[in-house]
């Protein structure tokens, strides 16, 4: 049994041989579980039909004997036996009410079994019917047959007045079940030859491309790289021959520094996977990274490096610094809990943002217009982090508007949820920001530009939130985007929800 088993495991097949033998396997199941039922359910309906109209039979036999078993005429009843002419009918027999024989075809005169007696039990009514399987014998040859027993009465009276026993030949239901299995088979086997063709051809399609793949790596292992992988399609497979034919254009690029190249790609690698997790451990990662960077610039001033060496730890050092950044805003965004709440004029606050950015706006052509709304209380807020808000927001928009651009602040009061509060609506004329993301725009590392890591309107939010505002996407005319914050009013309102 082990060797059996060592055998097997050691066998090897290809992956287009045991997708067609699962696939093989499972149409074998499917359709022959299909096949089971079907068959199941037609030969069960053949059967009832085949009940049905042996029951029938017997009614209208036993309704064209009715007068002359009344009557007790033997003789015409026996005519009326010997013409019928249904092959299907093997043998009547006619019992009286006393359930002695009354009359029979010819072809059971001497089966005693059969004319013996009738098997109707003693208490029935016009719905009692008896079926039994049984076996005939007609010229040598055994048959099975249904026999099909009924009682039968006068209209309108309760006294039996007789019974009648046919014997049902089966050959007819078999013929048709046989031809109905028949039938479901070649289906079956049309279907699992259909799936198997299709999936032969889905297989090859799919195990084709990868047995390229499969070539390209064993050439590449032998160093020759000068044989792309041709892209046939536009799925998974292509965009994975796609990518393995620029890791070949790269790797001839790399041959000569493959070594180095490694080891730069496990420390990118390495770089990468603190990128990856730093949203989480921010505070744990920002001392050894520190440490890295010191290290590395030790490294940079060592006179016996290479250009090229000098040229990676270059790089990687403004990786390091990139990361540091990210770090610097990822802490921003988990630092801002505590606020230093004081009157602030909203003006104030947002021309000093604005003239920070001034010299960027001057830049693009970009005019920007405020409108204040006369006589606007201050508000009780912390007004660095609220011009970060405002900063954030305008450099968003800076970047947004094409040259000659517009940007509008408008500043009012309004009042939501009978409180009062101050609305401001920051719109510009840029490209705008597409509908499906208004809900996701707010959310930490989510940003529809090329650079920036998503923290801008994240932490906006959160300030908004800790002044216990609010902020949202608005719809506007024309194009561009408009964001609209809700501040409270009121200085002992913003001291009660801050404490």
């Amino acid at each position: 049994m082990k060797m059996k088993r060592k055998w097997f495991e050691n066998l090897t097949m290809s992956l287009y041989t045991r997708f067609m033998f699962w696939v093989a396997a499972l149409l074998t199941i499917t359709i022959g579980m299909i096949i089971f039922f079907f068959q199941r359910q037609e030969v069960r309906t053949i059967d009832e039909r085949s009940r049905r109209e042996g029951f029938l039979l017997a009614q209208n036999i036993a309704n064209l004997n009715l007068n002359a078993l009344i009557w007790w005429d033997g003789e015409t009843v026996r005519r009326n036996l010997a013409a019928i002419e249904d092959p299907n009918i093997l043998y009547v027999v006619i019992f009286d009410r006393y359930n002695n024989l009354f009359a029979a075809t010819a072809s059971v005169e001497k089966k005693e079994e059969i004319i013996c007696c009738s098997h109707l039990p003693e208490k029935i009514d016009e719905n009692t019917v008896i079926f039994r399987p049984s076996f005939f014998e007609i010229n040598g040859k055994r048959m099975k047959i249904r026999e099909i027993e009924i009682p039968i009465f006068v209209p309108g009276s309760s006294v039996r007045w007789g019974s009648i026993k046919i014997g049902l030949s089966l050959a007819k239901m078999e013929a048709e079940i046989r031809r109905m299995r028949t039938i479901l088979l070649a289906i079956g086997f049309g279907c699992g030859l259909i799936g198997l063709i299709g999936a032969a051809i889905f297989t090859r399609h799919i195990t084709r491309p990868l047995q390229e793949l499969m070539a390209a790596t064993v050439r590449i292992s032998k160093g020759d790289f000068s044989q792309p992988i041709p892209t046939r399609s536009r799925d998974e497979i292509g965009q994975l021959a796609k990518q393995f034919n620029k890791m070949i254009e790269e790797l001839q690029l790399a041959r000569k520094q493959m070594e180095k190249a490694q080891r730069k790609l496990i420390q990118a690698e390495k770089l990468a996977s603190i990128g990856r997790i730093a949203a989480t451990i921010a505070h744990e990662i920002r001392n050894p990274l520190t440490s890295v960077k010191l290290n590395l610039q030790k490294v940079l001033f060592n006179p016996n490096l290479q250009d090229n060496e000098r040229e990676h730890l270059w790089l990687s050092q403004q990786g390091i610094e990139q990361i540091e950044k990210f770090i610097r805003e990822l802490l921003n965004f988990t630092r801002v809990s505590e606020l230093n709440l004081e009157s602030f004029s909203l003006e104030e606050i947002i021309q000093s943002a604005i003239k920070f950015l001034e010299a960027s706006f001057k830049e693009k052509n970009i005019t920007v217009k405020v409108n204040f709304e006369k006589k606007l209380p201050p508000l009780f807020v912390d007004a660095d982090k609220m011009r970060q808000v405002f900063l954030n927001l305008l450099r968003n928009s800076q970047e947004a508007v094409d040259y000659g651009g517009h940007i509008d602040i408008t500043i009012s009061q309004t009042f939501n949820e009978n409180r009062p509060f101050v609305r401001i609506l920051l719109s510009d004329d840029g490209c705008g920001i597409p509908e499906k993301d208004w809900d996701n725009v707010f959310e930490p590392f989510f940003t529809t530009k090329s650079s920036g890591f998503g923290l801008g309107l994240a932490n906006a939010r959160k300030i908004i939130e800790l002044h216990h505002g609010h902020i949202r996407l608005v719809k506007k005319e024309g194009r561009g985007a408009c964001f609209e914050i809700l501040l409270p009013q009121g200085a002992n309102h913003a001291l009660n929800s801050h404490r």
